[in-house]
């Protein structure tokens, strides 16, 4: 069971999504994960980018993870669910699932493991602990 909470965007397939299979290309899914990310990260956590730019701080992805089940089309709603799943001691790994709507049936699931840098320099740095607490928000 994980310990931290999960949170849901609600975004729509836009029509620059479509590769000419007619459905979402592959890679759009990432990008479906970062903008909820970056919603829920202001609106759930209540500690967004621009606080971790203030601080000399960002998040660098590290490695993705997508199972396919479902191809999302032109049109579709989805609800984009994420979970930070654990930490490390410099970055963490954030799970994710995005279900088509109205059915919410799953569309694909994964996982995404950040790491924190210190923009100047590009390199990993320890997680503060304000920053590991306030993430740490459980269900």
């Amino acid at each position: 069971m994980n310990p931290f909470a999960r949170f849901e965007s609600e975004l729509s397939v836009r029509p620059d999504d479509i590769d000419l299979y007619q459905h979402v290309h592959s890679t759009r899914y990432l990008d479906y994960v970062l903008a909820a990310r970056f919603d829920q990260m202001e609106r759930c956590y209540g500690m967004g980018m621009p606080a971790f730019a203030a601080r000399g701080l960002g998040w660098f992805m590290t490695s993705a993870t997508i199972h396919y089940r479902r191809p999302l089309g032109l049109g579709d709603r989805m609800i984009v669910r994420t979970w930070i799943e654990r930490f490390s001691d410099d970055g963490c790994r954030v799970g994710f699932e995005i279900d088509r709507l109205p059915t919410r049936k799953r569309s694909c699931e994964g996982h995404c493991d950040y790491v924190l840098v210190t923009l100047a320099t590009g390199r990993a740095t320890p997680l503060p602990d304000d920053i590991r607490t306030t993430y740490s928000l459980s269900p």
